[in-house]
């Protein structure tokens, strides 16, 4: 709890807010649950407050995670980049990762497009694509 014993202290959200890394889409949970805020944060930050990671390799894990299918935040990418970069680690190394990234995706081709050869076929549509997988 903080000095006035109503709320507990959020440290680590302060931290984040000070440094410009805080993502605002948060503002409501942390209004609504402070507390929860600062345990999410807190364990998404662990690996590096605690030393666990290198900076470079946890900016790189921190860029896949938010150029991600399913989340896809563009200023988390953007940060993340921007503080690799800073970090020494090559445009090469970050590519590598969005490549990588990407895979998270692929998922719906391969799902999708036997599905789409199965039922053109046999509706007898014509396609740019023939053949089979």
């Amino acid at each position: 709890m903080n000095d006035d014993q109503t709320k507990p202290g959020t440290p680590t959200c302060d931290a984040m807010r000070d440094s410009g890394n805080w993502n605002h889409a948060w503002d409501p949970l942390a209004e609504l649950d402070a507390e929860w805020m600062e345990k999410f944060v807190g364990m998404a930050t662990h690996p590096i407050r605690k030393g666990i990671l290198d900076p470079k390799t946890f900016e790189l894990i921190a860029i896949a995670v938010d150029a991600s299918c399913t989340h896809m935040y563009a200023p988390g990418v953007r940060r993340h980049i921007r503080k690799a970069l800073e970090l020494g680690v090559s445009v090469e190394e970050i590519l590598a990762v969005l490549q990588l990234t990407t895979i998270l995706g692929i998922h719906s081709m391969a799902l999708g497009a036997p599905i789409l050869i199965e039922e053109a076929q046999k509706l007898a549509v014509d396609g740019p694509v023939k053949g089979t997988f």
